[in-house]
């Protein structure tokens, strides 16, 4: 087991269950999601998604193939966060954290993919 995967599945796992559960209600979500113009309920699936992403990752701590789904999940719903991004035209400063985010995802599935292989 890769302990630097192991740190990187520890923080992605929590923040995006902190991430995911934020979407269910929370003001600055519900305000954000009108910003980019999407529905409230793809905010909803948003927040889904990530916790489902987060269970993923933190499983993956015991199993690398679900490093690698949790860290592919995490990572697919990152490029939509940046595309979204560049889509209302934010600055690349409101952009820095999926990106950083999409980074950390894909480092854990770079890390246990040769795992998958076994």
């Amino acid at each position: 087991m890769n302990v630097l995967s192991i740190v990187i599945q520890s923080i992605l796992g929590l923040g995006f269950l902190m991430f995911g559960l934020m979407k269910f209600g929370a003001k600055q979500m519900v305000d954000e999601f009108n910003r980019f113009r999407l529905p409230q309920w793809f905010r909803v699936v948003t927040g889904l998604v990530e916790i489902i992403g987060a269970a993923f990752i933190i499983a993956g701590i015991w199993n690398t193939t679900f490093a690698v789904i949790g860290g592919l999940l995490i990572s697919f719903t990152m490029v939509g966060a940046i595309l979204t991004h560049l889509r209302v035209k934010d600055p690349v400063s409101k952009a820095m954290m999926p990106i950083i985010l999409l980074i950390l995802g894909l480092i854990v599935v770079v890390l246990n993919w040769s795992s998958l292989l076994v």
